[in-house]
């Protein structure tokens, strides 16, 4: 999902939670009005405050049942009648649970034509809100502002129809950027520079080497691929089958972590990784002063990684080597003439095959670099790279761009994700692991993702991250 898309699903939430309060406090003045009184005079004491107070705690409910209904869906092409009819029956369950609520803990509240009127109100409000909402991004799309760029792959009336049905509608989000008959090895330089967000392959009459080549050309890239339905069987779990002008479209996810899973991720990033710099900020201080003391500085080694969809970072380490041998642009020309020493010690001392390289008996290590590394205190200012945004708690491992040149395509999946501190690789074998188990694993977690999954393995890291290992 585009990041307007997210920042609009998240917006939702507080909205329905005013149009519920406001849809109470309507309810409150209603029932105090004359007519009302006229109907029935009020036999109950309710301040206006009390009430608020009470509705607040009945609307975080409702929305719990909203989300339980579909409500915060990620799916930006489902209809407005859906939401409605959705929005009728979740406040209608919300009804159904103060009614028990009141019942069952033998409340005396004589009203039941204030709870029926806030029904009715929520039930109205919050679909004006869900109108404005539509109404929002429908402008915002109008100004060009938050458009899928698409790509659509086929040569059939069925692709010009949609493609003339995306132009005319610009409710529906999207913007065609190019419009190939077939997938070719000749087109790819001109799909590269078009720079789009998903691809629609619409050929019935392609062969299964020219549609998995279409796919695998997205997947490498991190581009939505979405294919019609009556083309092949799924080729992947993560599949979603949504109607796009009419057509029943495909989309293979690579992760299913999108949406509200993206959301709940960085917020788990973010609690546990302010969580985890708490604890150990004693011991962060005291590795800062024994650096300074062992060696001087700088404490902080900064190391360029390559991180999603191919963004380039440095990951924050404590130093363990002597600053004559430490590479990167943060030493300047003695980084340069150190990374060329390495490369020789890489050569001669390495102990893993393939684009990841370690470095056995490395003579670099300063002794207290040692004692960091075996038990992966150097690590620990990576929780600031979490709290930034560039890294995830869990997640595949950020390499360094010159292996990453040397990956197959087929593991550029890897940057679907923010790299991770720890992950299943590391709860796995750690550093024992081969490369391409390594990669293996980071792809089925990429798969797989959960909120669970991640919670299992920040639990489990703890017994392996910290654990005596030897220092290589």
């Amino acid at each position: 999902m585009k990041r307007s898309e997210i920042i609009l699903m998240i917006l939702k939430v507080p909205l329905d939670l005013f149009m519920l309060i406001l849809a109470g406090i309507s309810a409150y003045y209603l029932r105090f009005s004359d007519w009302a009184i006229g109907l029935k005079p009020v036999i109950f004491e309710l301040t206006l405050l009390s009430f608020v107070e009470i509705t607040s705690w009945v609307a975080v409910v409702w929305i719990l049942i909203f989300a339980l209904t579909g409500l915060y869906s990620t799916d930006p092409n489902r209809k407005l009648s859906r939401d409605l009819t959705r929005i009728l029956l979740a406040c209608s369950a919300g009804l159904s649970v103060v009614a028990l609520y009141i019942m069952f803990a033998q409340l005396q509240f004589d009203s039941r034509f204030l709870v029926a009127a806030g029904w009715g109100f929520s039930v109205v409000y919050v679909a004006v809100g869900r109108i404005f909402m539509r109404g929002v991004k429908g402008v915002l799309y109008r100004l060009g502002i938050g458009l899928r760029k698409v790509v659509v792959i086929g040569s059939e009336n069925l692709s010009g129809e949609i493609i003339n049905s995306l132009e005319k509608r610009k409710e529906l989000g999207y913007r065609v950027v190019g419009h190939f008959n077939n997938f070719s090895r000749d087109i790819k330089t001109k799909l590269e520079k078009l720079k789009f967000d998903e691809m629609i392959f619409i050929n019935p009459r392609a062969d299964e080497k020219e549609t998995l080549a279409a796919m695998n050309f997205c997947d490498q890239r991190h581009r939505v691929f979405k294919y019609s339905a009556d083309l092949f069987s799924a080729y992947s779990a993560n599949m979603v089958v949504s109607p796009l002008a009419g057509v029943p479209v495909v989309e293979l996810k690579k992760t299913p972590l999108d949406g509200w899973g993206r959301v709940a991720k960085r917020i788990f990033d973010i609690i546990m990784g302010i969580f985890v710099i708490i604890v150990t900020s004693p011991i962060m201080l005291l590795s800062t002063l024994i650096i300074l003391m062992e060696t001087g500085r700088p404490v902080i080694y900064k190391n360029e990684r390559v991180g999603i969809r191919g963004h380039k970072f440095f990951t924050l380490k404590f130093r363990s080597m002597f600053q004559k041998d430490s590479t990167g642009s943060q030493f300047g020309k003695a980084g340069e003439k150190a990374q060329e020493a390495e490369k020789e010690l890489i050569k001669k001392q390495s102990t893993r095959k393939g684009p990841i390289y370690k470095i056995a008996d490395d003579p670099r290590v300063t002794k207290f670099g040692r004692f960091i590394r075996r038990w992966s205190v150097d690590e620990l200012p990576q929780f600031f790279n979490v709290l930034k945004g560039e890294m995830s708690i869990v997640g595949p491992r950020p390499h360094q761009p010159r292996e990453v040149e040397k990956y197959e395509e087929k593991y550029r999946k890897v940057f679907t994700l923010k790299p991770g501190i720890t992950g299943l690789a590391q709860i796995s074998g750690r550093s024992d692991l081969d490369f391409e188990e390594e990669m293996k694993l980071d792809v089925f977690y990429i798969e797989k993702w959960s909120l669970l999954l991640d919670v299992i393995i920040f639990v489990k890291t703890p017994f392996i991250l910290f654990k005596r290992r030897k220092v290589l």
